[in-house]
């Protein structure tokens, strides 16, 4: 209703007002047709945006089972690979056994990795990245405890 007003002041001024009208509506119609394009870009763009999954590396465990002292080089080997080694000395010499367990207690330390005594021959070595729990040891530690409060608080 106001810009049939003007229209009339600028007709009495003898402005001509019929081109400023298509002009209008032409800026009008544009604006709309960019808003609605707009729109579709953005609806696009969300509907097929790829995301990318991160793929985690393969996790390798390695079972040693070594017979002499050399062999415990290429566990601390695999150690600096990051991989977690089970390690069995069940059929190697006491003697020797103590040996390769002090080389890979060393290359564990150095590496800053994770030793876990499974059984009287069997330990489990993991890299820095892996963390071992076992409530196991909890267990034997608690049943170890003369304090009695403290076994029976935690039970």
């Amino acid at each position: 209703m106001a810009g049939a007003i003007m229209n009339k002041v600028l007709d009495l001024f003898g402005v001509d007002t019929s081109e400023e009208e298509f002009e209008d509506e032409d800026y009008e119609q544009e604006e709309q047709e960019q808003e609605e394009q707009e729109e579709n870009r953005n609806f696009w763009n969300r509907r097929n945006k790829v995301v990318n999954m991160p793929q985690t590396e393969q996790i390798k465990m390695v079972i040693s089972q070594p017979t002499t002292f050399e062999q415990s080089e290429g566990i601390c080997d695999l150690l600096k690979e990051k991989k977690s080694v089970i390690v069995n000395l069940e059929y190697v010499n006491k003697d020797v056994a103590r040996r390769i367990v002090d080389v890979i207690s060393g290359a564990v330390h150095a590496l800053d990795g994770h030793i876990q005594k499974v059984s009287n021959s069997i330990f489990l070595i993991a890299p820095y990245n892996y963390e071992i729990t076992s409530d196991l040891a909890r267990e034997e530690i608690k049943n170890k405890l003369s304090v009695s409060w403290l076994r029976n608080n935690n039970a």
